[in-house]
């Protein structure tokens, strides 16, 4: 990664690793993807690899990526979902011409008309439609951490994962935890 830039949080859904571009939104703010050219270096470690990006196209990547969040923790919460935030997902969904393709081992990859920052939106926009609609087996959950509060799709067989990532809020949590432990001891 770029030197002065926080590292990305990837994980296995790719909409929800989207929203965390966008990190400790309950406490102080992280932003992953603080210039265009940062939008682009996570589409292609998220295997949506574009040709470039303009200030008004990073407008558009966190319009949705805030739309997403926002539909993600209704859905978590069992809330009706913000239209707003619904018209942005489905509109960046029909915009663009991304097509699954399969490949000779099996996997599905994707394939981005000229390479195009509304194609990989509408990807991610497609997949966030997957989960919030309940068609994909797990559920949406909000991370336990008091500043963190990020939705995150959880496909642990118990289906009770409290945090979005255990190397960073679930270690987090756990070190306070213990740090206060010992702090009454002393």
């Amino acid at each position: 990664m770029p030197a002065g830039f926080p590292d990305f949080r990837l994980g296995t859904v790719l909409a929800t690793s989207f929203t965390a571009t966008l990190t400790e939104r309950c406490g102080e703010p992280v932003e992953r993807i603080p210039t265009p050219e940062r939008l682009v270096d996570w589409l292609a470690v998220s295997g949506l690899a574009v040709n470039g990006c303009t200030p008004t196209q990073l407008d558009l990547a966190r319009e949705l990526r805030e739309s997403i969040h926002a539909a993600a923790t209704a859905a978590a919460l069992r809330e009706t979902l913000p239209p707003a935030a619904v018209e942005v997902i489905n509109t960046r969904s029909t915009h663009g011409q991304a097509a699954a393709v399969l490949t000779p081992d099996g996997q599905r990859v994707w394939h981005l008309e000229a390479s195009r920052i509304e194609d990989a939106l509408s990807v991610i926009a497609a997949d966030a439609i997957t989960i919030i609609s309940g068609e994909r087996d797990g559920r949406l959950a909000l991370c336990a951490s008091p500043t963190c509060q990020a939705a995150f799709f959880d496909t642990s067989q118990s289906r009770t994962r409290r945090w979005c990532d255990m190397n960073t809020c679930g270690n987090r949590q756990k070190k306070a935890r213990f740090n206060a432990t010992h702090q009454r001891k002393s």
